[in-house]
């Protein structure tokens, strides 16, 4: 058994640490400030062991650090430096979802001489979107536009946000505040987020999309010279955009982003009850024929070993999991900056966690669905 230090308590790092003690494949060791959180860890997860060490110091990450396989960052983005600078330092494997531009560009800067592998964006939205839409890049003998869409959404909306916490608020806050990458007409650009919205149905069911931060990863550098498009949009239901546009803009609490989070966690429930949407559509030339191909999945929130686990639980979880096994399995690089397109698809799919990915309602394996096109409507 491989020994393993997850760094964070949250969510999500309770969701990585049940997935990885399930598959007994892993010596654990779950590590947080909060003791509250690691109580809940010790009582849901037994046979995962807890320190309580604050992820700022820097000293106690590599005491911690010290005769590791690897260690899973699940904390929030401002502490994925001195996480990654602690595993770099004792030559540790390096694991994280952070949706951080900068954050990203800091774990590459450590990783130009790294003696072990460092593996960001190991969640959803970056992660396995990015999979995805490198696979189905790779199918075209050139490539006009690669759309990426995706969204966790509660079941059951019932506030005027139509939205329900499901994963870290300072993630969503971010995304929805820093400047976006993307690709348009062949040149690497920022657009604003919340900007470009566009409506399209699903199932039957009606969303919006619109810009936000981080969900293409490392794309726009891989895919540079090669797309002529290339952009990524969060969904939602229709009127939520307008919405947090009042919040951020109008009234100001972009500028305020601690009193923002106290509103959205005291008056937005969390919700268990949840579904991820993930759609990526590429076209471009095929055989001298213009094509498009399209990846599209509904992943719900289920019980698992005797607990309810939300979608986006289950898929950001079941992406580093998946990940981490594959760094095991020798099928992606042991050494320096690994981007989520370096991790082949049919690879992740049919590895034990990346299996979570297709099984949809009801527990049953999900077929690929048809969407309308989106259509952009400002």
């Amino acid at each position: 058994m491989k020994p393993i230090t997850i760094v964070g308590a949250g969510k999500i790092g309770l969701m990585i640490a049940e997935l990885l003690a399930t598959g007994k494949s892993y010596q654990i060791t779950l590590i947080d400030r909060d003791e509250n959180a690691l109580k809940r860890v010790q009582q849901e997860v037994p046979s995962v062991k807890t320190r309580q060490i604050d992820a700022q110091d820097q000293s106690a990450l590599m005491t911690a650090f010290a005769d590791q396989f690897a260690v899973i960052n699940s904390c929030p983005f401002d502490q994925t430096r001195n996480v990654a600078t602690a595993a770099v330092a004792q030559q540790v494997h390096y694991l994280d979802l952070t949706e951080d531009v900068a954050s990203t560009r800091a774990i590459k800067k450590l990783a130009s001489d790294a003696e072990s592998a460092l593996i960001p964006q190991c969640g959803l939205a970056p992660g396995f979107i990015s999979i995805v839409a490198n696979d189905l890049a790779k199918k075209f003998d050139s490539l006009r536009d690669v759309h990426m869409r995706v969204g966790a959404l509660p079941k059951y909306p019932s506030n005027g946000l139509k939205y329900n916490l499901t994963w870290s608020t300072d993630g969503l806050i971010n995304e929805y505040l820093n400047p976006c990458e993307a690709i348009v007409d062949g040149e690497l650009v920022e657009v604003p987020p919340l900007e470009e919205l566009e409506l399209f149905s699903l199932d039957g069911d009606d969303y919006e999309a619109f810009n936000t931060s981080g969900g293409l990863g490392t794309l726009c550098e891989s895919l540079a010279g090669q797309v002529k498009n290339l952009n990524y949009r969060t969904v939602r239901y229709p009127g939520h955009r307008d919405v947090m546009k009042l919040l951020l803009k109008d009234l100001g609490l972009g500028e305020r982003r601690e009193l923002l989070k106290d509103i959205l966690e005291t008056s937005i429930p969390v919700t268990m009850q949840d579904v991820v949407l993930i759609f990526v559509s590429v076209s471009g030339m095929r055989n001298g024929l213009f094509v498009q191909e399209t990846f599209a999945q509904k992943v719900y929130s289920r019980v698992l070993e005797k607990n309810v686990r939300s979608a986006i639980q289950i898929t950001t979880a079941s992406g580093i999991c998946g990940a981490l096994d594959l760094l095991v399995e020798g099928k992606v690089p042991n050494r320096g900056f690994v981007r989520q397109e370096d991790i082949n698809l049919s690879d992740f799919l049919q590895n034990r966690y990346g299996k979570n990915f297709l099984i949809g309602e009801h527990g049953k394996e999900n077929q690929h669905f048809a969407t309308d096109a989106p259509r952009n409507v400002a």
